[in-house]
């Protein structure tokens, strides 16, 4: 017995929203995977009509982008490690810790900052090997030995920075987190619009061509298994809504300051991961641990190598965003990453992954990352004080969790 190397866009649906397809052909619409983006599109229409469309602002964009990179980074990361069955509280105390060894690595001991870099990235993966040895070879759950992770990673911080802060970082580092791409091409004249960046605009353009290649030989491979696709026209629907918000954002961009290099970053990450989960062996095998952990070791995964794996991934990507947070600050600060594990859950589960495990994705958990982003920028823009942010992310995370819920039920009624 053995797991097929399937990509996970190519998986058969049997939800209720999407029937089983009869000749490959039937036309199905699944509400797990498509409800975040609308919800997405009503939070962001929402907020642009309450705050007179100030939202979409070029300068406003480019905001919400810089200032929540650092959490969608560890979206990327938790989002495998809840696909997978587990959970790790202790993301916001590594960022904390990894982001003060970045700091006296290269503004108290001077060390060049491409070598800081990966020193600090190779001290994230020593303690995600460290926790994930305890999650999956001692057999001790994640929760616990996240939760005390969370206390031990935050001593460590206090240890190394006490009460005070560690700074200026290089302007290398403070440009990756805060910096933009330089004009290399100049400008172009957009009407009624004005100037903008043509480098920035060329790069938008070849994003939505690698969209639009991807999305069409996945539906190619969904021809060629027999496995249901949508009519061409919802098809080519759903390519030009996505066209036309990857390139209203890249305009608006392009606008105002160019690219962020944090989007850039962000960008790779994203490809990357979400070709490591739906493409590579590895990424089917976390899929099958978080499904169904017995049948994936009758199939011959190696269940405890992938846990531990996972967990060390999570600790390379929470020590890149403490780089990127404190390269923002210019500072390390030893409350820095407080409350980050909330929001990188929180954007994984609105994202549309599973509370059991076995179900998510990448995009879904950077769409989750960016509600919650637009949710804060939206009630700072209207004035809206804390505890109501707090209470409108609060209430946006229980409907994302009890939708899940609610669709497995059905699922489970219909069979």
């Amino acid at each position: 017995m053995s797991l097929a190397p399937t990509n996970a866009d190519l998986a058969v649906d049997t939800s209720p929203e999407a029937p089983a397809p009869a000749g490959g052909r039937r036309f199905s619409i699944n509400l797990r995977q498509s409800g975040i983006y609308i919800a997405f599109a009503l939070i962001v229409l929402l907020f642009t009509v309450l705050t007179g469309g100030d939202m979409l602002q070029p300068q406003n964009i480019s905001n919400i982008i810089v200032q929540n990179s650092y959490i969608l980074i560890l979206a990327i990361g938790m989002i495998l490690v809840i696909i997978a069955g587990h959970i790790d509280l202790s993301v916001g105390s590594i960022v904390a810790a990894t982001g003060a060894i970045s700091a006296v690595l290269m503004v108290e001991n001077h060390v060049a900052w491409p070598i800081a870099l990966i020193i600090t990235l190779v001290f994230g993966a020593l303690i995600g090997a460290w926790q994930g040895y305890w999650v999956a070879y001692f057999g001790i759950p994640a929760f616990i030995v996240t939760l005390a992770g969370m206390l031990l990673f935050r001593a460590i911080t206090l240890s190394i920075l006490g009460n005070r802060g560690i700074g200026p970082f290089p302007d290398e580092v403070r440009t990756l987190a805060n910096g933009f791409t330089d004009g290399y091409l100049g400008n172009v004249g957009l009407g009624v619009l004005g100037g903008a960046d043509l480098f920035s605009l060329l790069i938008g353009l070849l994003a939505v061509a690698g969209l639009i290649v991807a999305q069409w030989r996945s539906r190619a491979g969904r021809v060629r298994y027999g496995q249901g696709v949508d009519p061409l026209w919802i098809f080519i629907t759903k390519i030009a809504v996505a066209t036309f918000v990857i390139m209203f954002v890249v305009v608006q961009l392009a606008r105002f300051r160019n690219l962020p290099w944090v989007l850039v970053l962000l960008a790779g990450l994203v490809l990357g991961y979400s070709v490591l989960a739906n493409r590579s062996v590895f990424g089917r095998q976390i899929y099958a641990v978080g499904g169904n952990l017995q049948a994936a070791t009758l199939s011959g995964v190696k269940v405890k190598s992938v846990i531990f794996w996972i967990f060390v991934n999570m600790g390379v990507l929470s020590a890149l965003a403490g780089i990127i947070f404190s390269g923002r600050l210019n500072q390390a600060n030893p409350t820095a990453g407080n409350q980050f594990e909330l929001d990188a859950i929180a954007a994984a589960f609105i994202g549309g992954a599973a509370v059991q495990g076995g179900v998510g994705k990448v995009v879904g958990a950077i769409t989750g990352g960016l509600i919650m982003g637009v949710i804060n920028n939206g009630m700072s823009l209207i004035g809206a004080p804390s505890e109501r942010v707090m209470l409108v992310k609060g209430a946006v995370l229980l409907a994302a969790v009890a939708f899940d819920v609610w669709t497995k039920r059905r699922a489970g009624a219909s069979r």
